[in-house]
């Protein structure tokens, strides 16, 4: 049987990118994924990718995928999507806070100053909208006494990378995760933030083309597949001690290497921690 048959998961942000891989890498494991993101018809999204194609995919690769339509700016579209997953599953084992809205400004090499005020919607679909999803997935997780609420994060949170919004989201991704597993404890749910380094998306492959100095500015050999955070979060999934590292940040290749996972291609991935900078918290 696979490791997370029977476990329900919600991945936000799955059209495409991170949130797609780690669906994917969820699916492998034989869990059932609510894949959520704007993107349901092919060709109004300049990237490729649908919430659909990728619950495809997930049913493909061994699990059970349930595309939902979700705008995370809209506080009444999470709300229907936690309904549906308690009215139709019954339970929810592990949400994944993936979804993060990257404005085209976000690499350009411009002052805060010089680009738009509408770039503040990093930090709306960053921060306020997983705080929300969490707030609802704690709703079905606190009476079960079991959960897992994974943020995704970045080197960023200690370092500047590209933008101001940029870093102030992922640095307070961080301290919400630590103190909502403060809260949560208790009720032996689990609330940790993760730090993927470069990630070969969609997004990030034409920016490396496109973006002037954006290859320069990486460290692109270390970079992994979209996959690659997904077989960590699954194997935290699977973790029987995991409440011995709710609250914490953790790097994802340190994680990869603690579990012995490697990328979809075979390769184990570096820390770039003595480069970029270190987490801040620790398990509480």
């Amino acid at each position: 049987m696979s490791a997370l048959a029977g476990k329900v998961a919600i991945v936000t942000g799955a059209s495409r990118g991170v949130g797609k891989g780690i669906a994917l890498a969820l699916a492998e494991q034989g869990a059932t994924v609510y894949v959520t993101g704007r993107t349901v018809q092919a060709g109004v999204h300049p990237l490729p990718g649908t919430v659909g194609d990728t619950a495809a995919e997930v049913d493909r690769r061994g699990g059970r995928g349930i595309a939902v339509q979700v705008d995370h700016r809209d506080d009444a579209q999470i709300a229907a999507l936690f309904e549906q997953v308690r009215r139709e599953q019954g339970r929810l084992d592990i949400l994944v806070n993936s979804a993060m809205s990257i404005p085209q400004e976000m690499t350009r090499r411009m002052g805060f100053w010089e680009k738009p005020l509408s770039n503040w919607e990093i930090f709306d679909t960053g921060v306020r909208a997983a705080f929300i999803a969490a707030w609802h997935a704690a709703q079905i997780m606190v009476p079960q006494k079991s959960g897992l609420i994974v943020a995704l994060s970045g080197y960023v949170g200690v370092t500047y990378t590209y933008d101001t919004i940029f870093g102030t989201t992922k640095t307070a991704t961080d301290r919400m995760a630590r103190d909502m597993a403060i809260e949560l404890k208790p009720y032996n749910v689990a609330s940790l933030s993760m730090w993927q380094g470069f990630t070969f998306t969609e997004l990030a492959r034409e920016n490396l083309k496109t973006v002037p100095g954006m290859a320069s500015q990486l460290n692109t050999a270390a970079g992994s597949s979209a996959e690659f955070p997904g077989r960590v979060i699954a194997a935290l999934a699977r973790d029987a001690r995991i409440m011995e590292k709710t609250g914490g940040t953790f790097i994802s290749a340190e994680l990869a290497r603690e579990y012995a996972i490697t990328d979809i291609d075979g390769r184990v991935i570096p820390t770039l921690r003595a480069e970029r900078g270190a987490p801040i918290w620790q398990p509480v």
